[in-house]
């Protein structure tokens, strides 16, 4: 087999600006999932039982269709009703949309492992609810959570690559593009592996750092 890099290696800056589309998608779609999250989260914990059983309703919907199913809706059947979405957009919702659920129940699983007694116990000791939630149960359920969250994002990262079916030009629509400028695939998709394996290495050291530092969460790299 004969593998000519150079032409790829000339268009890196390309390829790069198509990797940073990819991680503005994803940083985004994870802190507006972050926000669904905790409103679901919140509505389960402490909300009316019909409230709950509708956010129980939308994560089983959203964590058992495919994702690429949810922007395809949206991107293909709101314009038949007047909404019109452009690419980037349509991947932006429906990837918040998927995240969303899958952080509520990660949340859901953050806040059920903190052990009654702890609770009972500050109580006892006189906490107020809000010293509760601040001194008991957010740094129990933080630190619970930050690994699969962490995880989680590195998903969303990757899974940005979807976006490149409806135009996006993030890294694999731009891998797409090289590929069938210079007839170089197996190049063009080698260089872009080794990108992003590059985001997924960088962004696990800079969570596990933050986790790290800023929660006292160990995160499986440290």
């Amino acid at each position: 087999m004969n593998l000519n890099f150079f032409p790829i290696l000339d268009q890196l800056p390309y390829l790069l600006g198509g990797a940073w589309i990819s991680l503005q998608l994803a940083v985004l779609a994870f802190a507006f999932g972050m926000v669904i999250a905790m409103i679901c989260t919140s509505i389960l914990r402490y909300g009316p039982k019909l409230a709950g059983k509708f956010i129980n309703a939308y994560v089983v919907f959203a964590t058992n269709t495919p994702q690429l199913v949810q922007i395809y809706f949206l991107f293909f059947a709101l314009p038949e009703v007047g909404i019109l979405l452009s690419p980037f957009t349509a991947v932006l919702i429906g990837a918040t949309f998927n995240a969303g659920a899958y952080l509520c129940e990660i949340q859901r699983a953050g806040f059920d492992s903190v052990r009654r007694m702890e609770i009972e116990a500050a109580e006892v000791l006189g906490f107020s609810r809000v010293q509760i939630i601040r001194y008991v149960i957010l740094p129990h359920v933080i630190k619970v959570m930050f690994r699969p969250l962490s995880n989680q994002f590195i998903v969303m990262t990757l899974g940005t690559s979807m976006a490149s079916m409806f135009g996006v030009e993030e890294l694999t629509g731009r891998t797409y593009n090289l590929s069938s400028q210079t007839y170089l695939s197996v190049e063009s998709f080698s260089v872009a592996a080794v990108i992003y394996i590059v985001i997924t290495i960088v962004a696990t050291f800079a969570l596990a750092i933050m986790g790290r530092f800023l929660f006292r969460a160990r995160t499986g790299v440290f």
